[in-house]
């Protein structure tokens, strides 16, 4: 079993070593969530240029990670994942190993994102193609108007901080359900499940 966490990279230095397309791809989803990103490889897609990171073309060297928080490798080859996993693991540096999980300190579950929520599909690398599956579904079933429901409760849960009040003790699903109606989202077996079961004598 797996412990899900996710991660604020706002700032932190990520260092991805491999230049290829599925490199490209956490790239992207680093950057998204603001990691400063380091793409180490021999060879590099010009894809890249396009993107806000620094690019180091040559191959990974013993003493590379170093300098960085989280670390990603899409590198194809099993015997540098090896050697740069090692090194984290000594060093205490999370290291993801792109279809490798044997090399894995983390997994990375398929996720999409809609404003501020994020829903996660992982199998702890037991099948990617599963959790993509799984993904694909959810997205059908949570469109972009949750957006506006995670901003209304945000400002809801910043008006009860403002008034002393602990959202702890706040019974949410009232508010909730008005913020869906609000928004017309369309989902009936959520609004049943946020409806008050009366009580019988």
């Amino acid at each position: 079993m797996q412990f899900p966490i996710n991660l604020n990279l706002v700032g932190r230095p990520v260092l991805v070593v491999g230049g290829g397309r599925i490199a490209y791809r956490k790239v992207q989803q680093i950057l998204a969530a603001g990691g400063e990103v380091t793409v180490l490889a021999p060879e590099i897609l010009s894809d890249f240029n396009d993107l806000p990171v620094q690019q180091i073309a040559r191959a990974y060297t013993k003493g590379d990670v170093a300098a960085f928080r989280l670390v990603i490798t899409a590198t194809g080859n099993i015997d540098v994942d090896q050697e740069i996993y090692d090194e984290c693991e000594e060093l205490g540096i999370w290291v993801n190993s792109a279809d490798d999980p044997q090399r894995c300190s983390f997994t990375l579950p398929a996720a999409f994102r809609r404003g501020p929520v994020m829903i996660t599909v992982s199998t702890g690398g037991a099948s990617p193609a599963l959790a993509s599956f799984l993904r694909s579904e959810l997205e059908q079933l949570v469109g972009p108007e949750f957006a506006e429901v995670a901003a209304s409760l945000a400002a809801e849960r910043a008006q009860f901080h403002a008034n002393g009040v602990s959202t702890e003790d706040v019974d949410w699903k009232p508010i909730i359900r008005e913020a869906l109606q609000q928004a017309a989202v369309e989902c009936p077996h959520l609004m049943q499940s946020l409806t008050p079961v009366e009580a019988t004598a």
